[in-house]
């Protein structure tokens, strides 16, 4: 892995993004890795169908910190179905073990592909904030 790569994940673990629970959030949703422990909770305020703020809490390790920092600054203005959209195209991304940077994504989530690629098994790690972002945006 590259040092411009590990500079991006540390960068996003040293200056976490959306890091809190925001008052009022208007969904929420939660995800649990059993292999590790890892826990999340997403939360969502929406302006109709837009995401309006977007943001997470865990107990997790940095890349799974890292890809939700990234996540939530990317979903920031997109519809819930656009949101579902990416999540699934970066999952099949992260399983596929490609490193292609996904059509319109910020430049920072090629950092968490490269680290799927080099450890497959963090493929969970990088998946988690996405798992429990679809399960607020499935709450109704």
């Amino acid at each position: 892995m590259s040092k411009l790569y590990d500079d991006v994940i540390l960068d996003h673990i040293r200056n976490v993004r959306n890091y809190e629970v925001p008052a009022d959030p208007d969904r929420s949703g939660e995800a649990i890795n059993p292999l590790c422990g890892d826990s999340f909770q997403v939360y969502v305020k929406l302006d109709g169908e837009r995401i309006e703020q977007v943001s997470f809490q865990c107990e997790c390790c940095g890349i799974a910190m890292a890809s939700a920092s990234i996540m939530t600054g990317w979903l920031k203005g997109h519809t819930q179905r656009e949101a579902l959209e990416i999540k699934r195209r970066f999952v099949e991304t992260v399983t596929a073990r490609s490193t292609e940077a996904l059509p319109g994504g910020p430049a920072d989530h090629t950092a968490i592909l490269q680290v799927v690629q080099a450890s497959p098994a963090r493929d969970g790690c990088a998946m988690l904030a996405w798992t429990a972002l679809e399960q607020a945006l499935a709450a109704d």
